[in-house]
């Protein structure tokens, strides 16, 4: 798997597993006791492994995976490589407020602009809310490479779990 140079802000994979779905699942849940360099949950057919909490930085990354029975002998594991939910619907909730507010701009100045009046200023503000958008980008970019190595880790950690 790479984690290279996509545009993707939050990787995803996929393995198929020529074992079935439950041994997986309950031996990535026996390992929350066997050893404490990651933190591992499980809610059904989801498992998430995390950084510990005192290892954490705001960038850290987090691993969501969902394991789905193909037949008795089969399984397919989904990834999911993101930071963690309180950063993501935060992060989202700018990108919200960044278009609302380009949406709202870009009403006002063609209200302006209907009505013969000046709408530099409007049209300058939605200017700005495309230079602050592509700064939320970069932002999540920096945050992405920041987070990289324990993205490995995250990985590594996941492929001797499974053997694959």
């Amino acid at each position: 798997m790479s984690l290279g140079e996509e545009i993707v802000l939050r990787p995803r994979f996929q393995i198929t597993i020529p074992e079935a779905s439950e041994s997986i699942l309950n031996r990535l849940e026996a390992t929350k006791k066997t050893q404490k360099d990651f933190v591992v949950s499980r809610i059904d057919q989801h498992v998430f492994i995390k950084i510990p909490k005192q290892q954490q930085h705001f960038w850290s990354p987090q691993l969501h995976l969902e394991i789905d029975e193909i037949d008795d002998h089969n399984c397919l594991l989904h990834g999911l490589f993101g930071p963690s939910p309180t950063v993501w619907t935060f992060f989202m909730f700018l990108h919200f407020l960044v278009a609302c507010l380009f949406i709202g701009f870009g009403v006002w100045a063609y209200s302006n602009a209907t009505l013969g009046n000046s709408y530099a200023i409007q049209v300058a503000c939605m200017f700005f809310m495309v230079l602050v958008w592509f700064s939320l980008y970069l932002g999540g970019r920096w945050g992405k490479a920041t987070g990289k190595q324990e993205m490995h880790d995250l990985y590594g950690f996941l492929k001797t779990m499974i053997e694959v």
